[in-house]
C-alpha cells in the first residue's frame, strides 16, 4: 500500500494545529476604537513638547501654540498609531482618517472627549461608561452607579450585552444590593451596602467573629456562644485507613501515608510507627533497618 501523499500529512496537520493567537483573540469594533483613541491619546502626550526646550520662551510659546493644534503634529499621531503588521488598526485608520483630521481642526475644544465623540457618538460602536446595547440604555442600577457599585454591568460601555448585572464575591440579587449567607452586612444606608465575609468557621453570622455566627458551617460545632473547629481525628472510629494517620486541619481534616517503616502509625516518619514493617525493629525509638 502506498503512503499517502505529502500534502495530506501537511492539510492534516493544518487541522490538528490550534487556532492562530490573533484569531482567539479578536476585538470588537468598540475594542478596536477604544484602543485606536487610546494610542491617539498617547500620541498627544508623545508630541505635547516635541523638539522644543531651548532658551527662548516667547518664541517657543508662539511655535508651540502654532503647533499644538496643526496638521503636522496631526500626521506625526497617525503615523505613530499603528504597527505596520497590524492590518486591522491600520485599516481603521484609513477609513476613519478624515473624520480624525475634522475632530482635531474642528470639534477638539467643542468635543474634547475623543472617545466620546469618536466611539460613542460618530461610529455608534460603544457606548458611555453605564450604559449598553444598540440604544446605550442604563444598566441596572442606573448610569451613574451600575450595579449600586458592588457588581459589573453586562455590556457596560459597549453596543453589546443585556444590561444585568454580575455581582462581585459576597454580593447577590437583581442590583447586587443584598450579601450572600457566609458574608454579612458591615456598613448599609439608603444607597450604600458592603458585605464583609463572615469567621471561616460561620456559615451565617451578623458579624466579624466566631462569637457571631447564627449557624456554624461544616466541620465546626458550637460550643457556648462560639462556633470551635471538630477534631474529627480524635473521633472513637478513626477516618483514616490503617496505613494512614490523620491531621487536623480548621474545618476539616486530612489523611496522610505513614512511613514505609511502618505497620500503622500515629503521625510523620519512622519515629511515629506503631509497629516495624519486616526487616525493621525500633531503634531509639523509630524503625530501623536490622
Amino acid at each position: 500500500m502506498r503512503p499517502p501523499p505529502r500534502t495530506a500529512f501537511g492539510f492534516l496537520l493544518l487541522l490538528l494545529l490550534p487556532p492562530a493567537p490573533d484569531a482567539a483573540r479578536k476585538l470588537t469594533p468598540c475594542q478596536q476604537c477604544r484602543a485606536l483613541v487610546d494610542k491617539f491619546n498617547q500620541g498627544m502626550a508623545n508630541t505635547a513638547k516635541k523638539n522644543f526646550g531651548g532658551g527662548n520662551t516667547a518664541w517657543e510659546e508662539k511655535t508651540l501654540s502654532k503647533y499644538e493644534f496643526s496638521e503636522i503634529r496631526l500626521l506625526e499621531i497617525l503615523e505613530g498609531l499603528c504597527e505596520s503588521s497590524d492590518f486591522e488598526c491600520n485599516q481603521m485608520v484609513e477609513q476613519q482618517e478624515e473624520r480624525l483630521e475634522a475632530w482635531w481642526l474642528q470639534l477638539k475644544k467643542k468635543y474634547p472627549d475623543l472617545f466620546e465623540w469618536f466611539c460613542v457618538q460618530t461610529l455608534k460602536v460603544c457606548c458611555s461608561p453605564g450604559t449598553y446595547g444598540p440604544d446605550c440604555s442604563a444598566c441596572q442600577g442606573g448610569s451613574k452607579r451600575p450595579c449600586s457599585g458592588n457588581g459589573h454591568c453586562n455590556g457596560d460601555g459597549s453596543r453589546q450585552g443585556d444590561g444585568s448585572c454580575q455581582c462581585h464575591i459576597g454580593y447577590q440579587g437583581p442590583l447586587c444590593k443584598d450579601c450572600v449567607s457566609s458574608y454579612f452586612s458591615s456598613l448599609r444606608n439608603e444607597t450604600h451596602n458592603i458585605c464583609t465575609a463572615c469567621d471561616e468557621s460561620c456559615k451565617t453570622c451578623s458579624g466579624p467573629t466566631n462569637r457571631d455566627c447564627l449557624e456554624c458551617e461544616e466541620g465546626w460545632a458550637r460550643v457556648e456562644d462560639t462556633c470551635l473547629d471538630v477534631d474529627e481525628c480524635a473521633a472513637e472510629t478513626p477516618p483514616c485507613s490503617e496505613t494512614q494517620y490523620c491531621e487536623n486541619v480548621n474545618g476539616s481534616y486530612t489523611c496522610e501515608e505513614c512511613d514505609s517503616t511502618c505497620v500503622g502509625c500515629t503521625g510523620k516518619g519512622p519515629a511515629k510507627c506503631k509497629q516495624c514493617v519486616s526487616g525493621y525493629s525500633k531503634e531509639d525509638g523509630q524503625c530501623a533497618g536490622q
